[in-house]
């Protein structure tokens, strides 16, 4: 969330932040926010004036009881009394207040850093570089849904009896395929610094409160009802929930760690072709890396991060471009945002398949993240991206490798992990 104390020293920023966020009442929000925190200032001090008056008081009781002025002893421990009572009346309106203020900066989202590209929607992302060749396939080309479903390498229906759609069942080369992509992506992430976790896929309140998924995203995201518990949609909220109230050494950023976890989304109201096969599931799998940065460095770290997801890509020997997402397209928690997307050649169009993001103080101030710099302790910066999500990758490449003869051929980097070089 948004941090109370540098939106009250320097509100414009924060008001030219949200309008460029669309929020349909920038300054209104900024104004009731700032009023909201004044007065819970003003009890604090009225607070401490009272609780500084008691004392005084009740200093000069003993002096007066010995000086045998009783009733005026009397008098001073019945103004103490009354005291006690006015303190006890303002903790309770403060704590109605901090409960406002807390509710209205949940409300808030993140401000776009100076580079993000103000825009309403996806139609206005700044499309930064685009990398290999579009395939050209052969005539009688299938989708992946066919595709899968001939070789026997998904079973919808399957899934669709055992859970309900956006389900897939995978099965022979198809899950060998998935688990090859998961080792493959957890293996390069080695190689690149990152440590592995593997976190529970089911969180408490306040890790959804946390990283921001909550109460923005509830819901998007399967509730545990009995036991308020929410399955994750994203390994970036166990993962940067492991940080929670701490206080890390500033010598040791930045933290790098990545996991793979399946992921949990409702995706209400989603229909059509564009969510067809592996296009948008319910349940996914995918590899996440996730960064604990020192402010000074986080934006060279989002750069890092891009190019890692880029790496996979190529390796993969996919086609790909970079986008830089707008104002309006970022998610909530968001300060800066790059989409990686694949070409799907048999659909004809771009698939999502990354999101790399800084989300500077936001995350941290949730979480109450902080560094230790000297005597300092600061909020630290967190990013996290996805390196990579599983289902388009493996759309993209029944897709796109897929032979006159029938046959698809595995890319070179992944045939050590799948053990074979077609799917026949």
């Amino acid at each position: 969330m948004l941090e109370i104390r540098k939106l009250r020293e320097n509100p414009e920023p924060f008001v030219a932040g949200l309008k460029a966020r669309f929020h349909p009442d920038a300054q209104g929000a900024v104004d009731e926010l700032l009023d909201l925190d004044r007065q819970r200032r003003e009890i604090i001090t009225r607070q401490e004036e009272l609780k500084a008056e008691m004392n005084q008081i009740s200093k000069s009781i003993g002096s007066l009881m010995r000086e045998g002025k009783h009733e005026e002893g009397k008098a001073a421990k019945a103004k103490t009394s009354e005291i006690k009572v006015s303190i006890k009346e303002l903790s309770d309106e403060l704590n109605s207040l901090e409960a406002k203020v807390q509710d209205a900066l949940y409300a808030l989202p993140n401000i776009p850093d100076a580079s993000v590209p103000v825009g309403k929607s996806e139609k206005d992302n700044l499309e930064v570089s685009r990398h290999g060749d579009i395939p050209t396939l052969f005539e009688g080309a299938k989708p992946h849904w066919d595709l899968a479903t001939e070789k026997d390498l998904i079973d919808w229906e399957l899934g669709v009896k055992i859970t309900g759609a956006g389900f897939p069942v995978y099965k022979r080369q198809g899950a060998k395929l998935l688990r090859a992509l998961i080792a493959f992506f957890l293996d390069e992430a080695e190689a690149a610094g990152y440590s592995e976790i593997v976190p529970p896929l089911v969180i408490n309140e306040d890790s959804g409160y946390g990283t921001g998924q909550l109460p923005d995203k509830e819901g998007q995201m399967y509730h545990v009802t009995v036991d308020d518990l929410y399955l994750i949609p994203t390994a970036e909220v166990p993962i940067t929930n492991i940080y929670r109230g701490d206080i890390v050494d500033g010598e040791q950023l930045p933290i790098q760690n990545c996991g793979y976890t399946q992921c949990f989304r409702r995706e209400a109201g989603s229909y059509g072709k564009d969510v067809r096969g592996l296009n948008r599931l319910h349940q996914f799998d995918k590899v996440e890396i996730v960064e604990i940065s020192h402010p000074d460095h986080s934006y060279e770290r989002l750069e890092a991060m891009l190019k890692h997801a880029q790496g996979l890509l190529e390796k993969l020997e996919l086609p790909y471009r970079i986008l830089l997402l707008c104002s309006g397209d970022m998610s909530f928690t968001s300060a800066k945002t790059y989409d990686l997307e694949v070409y799907s050649a048999a659909q004809e169009r771009w698939l999502e398949v990354s999101s790399v993001s800084n989300f500077e103080t936001y995350q941290a101030n949730r979480l109450k993240l902080r560094y230790r710099d000297g005597k300092k302790k600061l909020l630290a910066h967190t990013l996290n991206g996805s390196a990579l999500a599983l289902p388009r990758i493996m759309a993209a490449l029944l897709e796109n490798n897929q032979q006159p003869d029938g046959s698809i051929r595995i890319p070179a980097a992944l045939q050590p992990y799948t053990r074979f070089e077609t799917i026949d």
